[in-house]
Formats: structure tokens, sequence, C-alpha cells
């Protein structure tokens, strides 16, 4: 049952969860590629088409609706300020490498996109970096699954207990961040 379901929706899971912020789901893609429900490339191309298109929406609306969105939104100012500040710096590496700057993913290109940054510059470093964060990340789920399978044997019969504790992690941890923002914007 696990098995079909995960077949017969995983691609379009992985796509939604990585548009949506996704390295829990691609975590779970990988693993569920490790264990022959999915093909390793389908995972790593739903995880790449879901994080593009996410952020190219983000930059889009930065550079559309960028101050109209960020008034409405207050909580969005200490990430926007940090990004800023990095972007300041590191403008380059920060498009190439912030999908893996937990917290800073979906309000990165928002950022971007009320900045000097060119659409084109985007687009190209966009495209690049997020082939490279498919890859890693789904990558780590397929090391999960196989250390999994290693050090517990038959792992046939632990799998859902697995994966349901890498959703259970992957959504405590999105909590715990979800807090500590909304306890950061209060301070502020």
């Amino acid at each position: 049952m696990l098995e079909s379901l995960i077949a017969s929706y995983g691609y379009v899971a992985i796509f939604v969860g990585t548009f949506l912020e996704g390295e829990t789901i691609l975590v779970l893609g990988g693993f569920a590629a490790r264990r022959g429900w999915l093909t390793l490339p389908g995972v790593i191309a739903a995880a790449f088409a879901g994080s593009v298109t996410s952020d190219q929406l983000f930059f889009y609306l930065g550079r559309r609706h960028g101050e109209r969105l960020l008034a409405r939104r207050p909580r969005w100012q200490p990430a926007l300020a940090r990004v800023r500040r990095l972007l300041d710096r590191y403008d380059t590496l920060v498009i190439l490498s912030f999908r893996f700057l937990y917290g800073l993913r979906n309000v990165t290109p928002f950022a971007l996109g009320m900045s000097h940054v060119s659409t084109a510059r985007f687009c190209v470093l966009n495209l690049i970096g997020a082939a490279l964060w498919a890859v890693v990340i789904a990558l780590i789920g397929w090391v999960i699954g196989e250390a999994a399978e290693q050090m517990i044997g038959h792992i046939k019969r632990y799998e859902r207990s697995l994966m349901a504790a890498i959703v259970v992690a992957g959504a405590l941890l999105w909590l715990w961040h979800t807090l500590r923002a909304r306890a950061a914007a209060r301070r502020q």
C-alpha cells in the first residue's frame, strides 16, 4: 500500500514539498529512490522543478510587489535584513547556496527580487543552485536509506517507522524554526 502510494504520487509530493520548503520531503524522496519505489533521477528532477518554480515566483513577487508585501509581513524584516547583509558581501554565493541556509530559503529570492540583481543573472544562478541542491539533498536521502539498510539489516519491517521518524523530525525542526522566528519578530 505505502509503496503504491509513493509510486503514484511521490514525484508530485516532491514537487509540491520542494515548492514550499522541502528538505525533508527531498530526503524522503532520496530514501524512496534507494528502496526502489522511485528513481533517483526522477526525484532530483521533481525537486529541481519545484525549487526553481518556487524561487522564480518569489523573485518576481519581490521584484514587482516587494515593498507592498513587505509592509504586510513585518515578521520577514529580520530575515530580509540578514539576506541583504549577505548580498552586500557575497551576492553570487548567496544566490547559489541560499537553499542550504535553513530559514532563509523562501525569503532570499524575495529579497533578491527587491535588490539590484538582474533577472537574467538570478535565473541562471538559480538554475545552477537548484540543480546542486536537488542532487545533494536527494543523495543524502539515498545515503540515509543505504545506511539504514546496513545498520538494520532487514529494513523492510522498519521502513515505515523510519520514514515516519524523518517526517516527524522535519516537522519538529520546521515548528521550532517557525516559533523561534516569531519570538524574534515579537522581540523586535
